[in-house]
């Protein structure tokens, strides 16, 4: 279990800089705002950290948001809220903050519609204003990525899952083995991974990632760190678990998406009591 983090959440208002299309498949958007300029705003621990955004509906130029609301209220006081005006809530990963600035990767799904988060980011413009739910320093609970040190690390992924990856090869120590799979729909969706660690990066074809890691050497001991369409997630946990016989304490894994199934769909199991995103 992690430790009982040190800094909480709080409610922060950002504002689009700019963007940049990296590929057919993603846009990054890099947000401002005061909270970014230093240690008192918004903090992030790197690696997979997760953040809530929240985006104004199309008749509106910023998102209705709680007001007064706090980091144990929030849900339930943004719940409260009219949902026809309330901010569309969507969960996503910090793909780089610097002073002043928050960098987020948004996927886009051409093809097969985009949700209204990504509609949103391909037509952003400088000024465009969203609410961010994010950490208050760097020792929170709002990140996955924790490999023992000195351990082999497997990561395995697919589009939605890539800027998380990024942050966690950006985060290992030096010479640290990793085999890394990522699944991207076009190959000009393949991005430069910088990391220190001794990395083996494959990239894979749509619907690849299961053969691709069934066909590979897995380290005994291994660490491994798994995110993207909940089926797929589970079925490569299943296959590390019992067919390769890691530690199941040992393997993290996050379902991003489930394939038919809207965001708002996950969050009213959740609501309901279950955790789609990690069930077995």
């Amino acid at each position: 279990m992690p430790p009982t983090p040190a800094h909480p959440y709080a409610f922060f208002d950002l504002y689009v800089l700019r963007s940049e299309r990296l590929g057919p498949s993603m846009v990054r958007v890099t947000f401002g705002g005061t909270c970014l300029d230093g240690d008192a705003g918004f903090v992030t621990a790197g690696r997979d950290q997760r953040i809530k955004l929240f985006f104004p509906h199309a008749h509106q130029d910023a998102p209705v948001m709680p007001e007064n609301s706090d980091g144990d209220s929030w849900f339930a006081d943004w719940r409260a809220l009219d949902p026809a005006e309330r901010g569309i809530m969507r969960s996503y990963t910090v793909r780089e903050q610097r002073p002043g600035e928050l960098d987020v990767d948004f996927a886009l799904h051409p093809g097969s519609g985009s949700g209204p988060a990504a509609r949103w980011a391909e037509t952003a413009r400088p000024g465009d204003r969203v609410a961010a739910l994010g950490p208050t320093g760097p020792d929170n609970g709002g990140y996955d990525f924790r490999p023992p040190p000195g351990v082999p690390v497997l990561i395995a992924g697919d589009l939605t899952a890539l800027p998380a990856i990024a942050g966690n090869l950006a985060w290992l120590p030096a010479g640290t083995p990793a085999h890394v799979w990522i699944d991207v729909p076009h190959k000009d969706d393949r991005q430069d991974l910088p990391t220190a660690a001794d990395a083996e990066i494959t990239w894979v074809s749509p619907g690849g990632l299961p053969d691709a890691v069934r066909a590979a050497t897995v380290p005994a001991h291994a660490y491994a760190w798994l995110a993207g369409e909940s089926a797929v997630v589970k079925a490569l946990r299943r296959h590390l678990v019992n067919e390769r016989g890691l530690d199941r304490r040992a393997v993290t894994f996050t379902g991003y998406w489930r394939r038919g199934a809207t965001e708002e769909d996950l969050l009213a199991e959740v609501v309901a009591g279950g955790s789609p995103a990690t069930e077995e």
